[in-house]
């Protein structure tokens, strides 16, 4: 018996008989990328507002990895009843099925939406291994051009939405680039800090305190507008890149076959604690933004953006590697 199978029968046991409406046992929120990242600063706070109401405790559990893949299968095989819950970002539920030839999971078929989280935008961000005096989209276009070799650029998975803004960059700019993929945001802030990648497209929140403090630098958001957390940094449109608007979503979903009851119950309560005071201020302060959904505007919303993706994926012709 592994650590968390132990935590689960043993909050099972202290459970019974309790005359709450709580899940008998522990809660967990799998996560499809590294701890200290973006969806710790959701997840953490969200999970303490849980406890006690939703499961005895609703724990975070990281499984890393294949772009968020391997946490998307591992909750796909759970059991469906109600303590694994899937986080996770929009793109291996909506983008992934265009460009992988083969999943091991159908958005569709294998799980319950539950609710979205929060809204982020993205930020092309340059680090210390990009000259300073690079401050805007054009002048690094026109240094990428001058130094091909060098035209790298970090995502934080293979096939992400953020990936797909750099691939579209490439193509409206005309320049060649060269995308280095890492095992989520975590891994690559440190490499864009420490130079090793001299600019990167990444999710706000991350690089947020790191823009404040001058030691990145922010060449534009992605949003369709400025974004409150950054009004002085333009964004990839008001640059003359009309088609990179975009932003992305947290969201939450169980597996097939889960009660209608229990989906109903952890939506409830999630979008309760989202919009409370502190959670409200906590994810400001992490460049967040909170939207909740019900699981039927939720399951909408995702098979629009399915739709929307498939367009785009098939304007790049960009398949990913099984």
């Amino acid at each position: 018996m592994d650590r968390r199978d132990f935590l689960i029968a043993t909050a099972a046991l202290a459970t019974l008989g309790s005359a709450h409406a709580q899940l008998q046992g522990n809660a967990f929120f799998v996560s499809g990328f590294p701890a200290g990242g973006m969806g710790d600063y959701v997840a953490r706070p969200l999970t303490e507002k849980l406890r006690g109401k939703y499961a005895s405790a609703v724990l975070v559990e990281a499984r890393p990895g294949a772009g968020g893949r391997i946490a998307v299968e591992y909750v796909k095989r759970a059991a469906p009843d109600g303590l694994t819950i899937l986080q996770i970002p929009s793109s291996p539920m909506v983008l992934y099925p265009s460009i992988y030839k083969k999943l091991n999971y159908d958005p569709a078929v294998d799980f319950i939406p539950v609710t979205t989280m929060v809204s982020y935008a993205f930020v092309f961000t340059a680090g210390p291994g990009l000259p300073a005096e690079i401050r805007t989209v054009a002048d690094y276009v026109k240094w990428a051009k001058a130094n091909p070799k060098l035209a790298n650029y970090g995502v934080p998975a293979a096939g992400s939405a953020l990936h797909f803004a750099g691939m579209q960059l490439q193509k409206a700019a005309g320049i060649d680039l060269n995308s280095v993929a890492y095992r989520g945001g975590a891994p690559l802030l440190q490499d864009v800090l420490g130079g090793q990648v001299p600019v990167s497209f990444n999710v706000l929140g991350e690089v947020l305190p790191h823009i404040r403090s001058g030691k990145l630098r922010a060449l534009a958001v992605t949003t369709p507008e400025r974004s409150r957390f950054l009004p002085d940094v333009p964004t990839m449109v008001e640059q003359g890149y009309k088609d990179i608007a975009m932003m992305e979503h947290l969201g939450l979903y169980l597996p097939a076959k889960t009660s209608p009851e229990t989906v109903r119950r952890l939506n409830t309560l999630v979008r309760e604690a989202l919009h409370s005071p502190e959670m409200v201020e906590s994810l400001a302060k992490n460049g967040l933004e909170p939207v909740s959904q019900s699981p039927e505007e939720f399951a909408a919303m995702l098979k629009r953006d399915q739709q929307r993706w498939a367009g785009i994926a098939k304007a790049t012709g960009f398949t990913a590697e099984e």
